[in-house]
């Protein structure tokens, strides 16, 4: 037997193995069998990229050194973490390692500066700390880059924006791109929110999609290169290994994976549906609910009359969505170490979802912020951020002056142009 047919043997044999290990240990984990959800739809069993690629696919790591970009998301149906395994096969060279907005283990606040360091002797390159995107010499000793991040589906989610800087710096060094896709949490049907400005491109807002954009990362890493939206029209080398049977009308507690909160503050997957519209309190004077036990499913201030408020927005009809008074106090916690409002009594409600597939979480954000504009009239501020974060420049004008702003067309041109790069029915 020659080297390379040795070599193919035990790639295939080692696979063979982690594949049995993880079967084993995903049963001895008390994994049930395809059944009924919370919801009463049938759980699937999707297999996320990162097993396809243990599966079928390790010849594009075979042989060549391998940079890592991952947190504590990247994890394989058992709960295996990805980097664990890929560090335990002779097969793969790991030579680095990076880290988005949270951190490698996803446990520093939104908007914490986290310092580079090392990992089992392997650089950790923070992107969230003194640069966001790999330099010249964070790549030099590296052939392909794997990335696997779990994102929530909301434009002003960073990952992706981590995942694109990565992918431009990659282009530039003559670096392979592999992207190991997951499941948007909140499906891939629905879409709302204005197209980004070309004026408001950020960290925030990288892409000219909508907030609630309806794709996978891989998904949108294909449209990013296609659409020449990348700086300098990066002709990146991507290849995007997916998932087998996830479909565009799954929310993620319908795919049978176990459900790794992807930053502190999203607890559940209602708090990510409901995060595409309240994010947008942080643009504003208002608590997002940061410093409780449901951020971003609660709101208020200490100036707020909670029955008032809970009432009044009850009666605008939102569908699939019910408004209750809450009082609560912010206190600092893991991932919120200084809550806005920190130690203060807050009026507030609490939004509860009753019907996801009918809940316009876009429209619930505006509709809370369009309330508290006239009714707290001097006593709410919007900053510029909320601009970056909606990624239109008159956004507080417009929802303040129109019940409808002009998006509808933008998303009908993006739902046109996503087409070719959707891979999932």
């Amino acid at each position: 037997m020659n080297e390379r047919a040795a070599r193919h043997r035990s790639r295939v044999v080692r696979t063979a193995f982690l594949l049995l290990m993880t079967a084993a240990a995903y049963a001895s984990a008390g994994a049930q069998p395809a059944g009924p959800s919370v919801a009463g739809s049938v759980v699937a069993q999707v297999t996320p990229g990162c097993e396809v690629l243990l599966e079928d696919s390790l010849h594009l790591l075979t042989g060549r050194r391998v940079g890592l970009l991952c947190n504590h998301t990247a994890r394989l149906r058992n709960g295996t973490f990805l980097y664990d395994t890929l560090r335990s096969m002779s097969v793969v060279t790991l030579t680095a390692l990076f880290s988005p907005e949270h951190g490698f283990r996803g446990s520093a606040d939104a908007g914490e500066h986290v310092l580079s360091s090392s990992h089992d002797g392997l650089p950790l390159h923070s992107l969230y700390g003194n640069s966001r995107r790999p330099t010249a010499a964070m790549l030099e000793d590296i052939d392909v880059l794997v990335m696997d991040l779990q994102d929530i589906g909301a434009r002003y989610y960073t990952y992706i924006s981590t995942m694109m800087y990565c992918i431009e710096a990659a282009a530039e060094a003559g670096v392979d791109v592999v992207l190991l896709d997951r499941p948007n949490p909140i499906g891939g049907v629905s879409v709302s929110g204005p197209i980004r400005e070309d004026s408001l491109r950020s960290f925030v807002s990288y892409l000219p999609v909508p907030v609630r954009h309806g794709m996978t990362a891989g998904e949108l890493a294909r449209m990013a290169v296609g659409e020449g939206w990348l700086r300098g029209k990066a002709a990146a080398r991507l290849t995007v290994v997916p998932m087998r049977g996830w479909e565009r009308r799954m929310y993620y507690d319908e795919t049978g994976l176990p459900w790794v909160p992807p930053s502190p503050n999203i607890v559940s997957v209602d708090a990510a549906l409901a995060y595409v519209g309240t994010c947008l309190l942080e643009g504003s004077n208002l608590s997002e609910g940061r410093g409780t036990e449901t951020p971003f499913l609660l709101f208020g201030a200490p100036f707020v009359d909670s029955e008032d408020a809970a009432s009044a927005l009850n009666a605008r009809a939102i569908p699939g969505v019910h408004f209750a008074p809450v009082r609560f106090v912010p206190r600092a916690r893991p991932g919120a170490s200084r809550p806005r409002y920190e130690g203060t009594e807050c009026g507030g409600v609490r939004l509860t979802i009753t019907d996801r597939h009918r809940f316009p979480a876009w429209r619930c954000g505006v509709e809370i912020l369009r309330f508290f504009l006239h009714r707290y009239d001097g006593k709410i501020t919007c900053t510029s951020y909320i601009s970056l974060l909606a990624g239109a420049a008159s956004f507080c004008s417009q929802i303040r002056t129109a019940q409808s702003p002009g998006w509808d067309d933008g998303l009908r041109r993006f739902l046109r142009a996503r087409t070719p790069y959707i891979m999932y029915p």
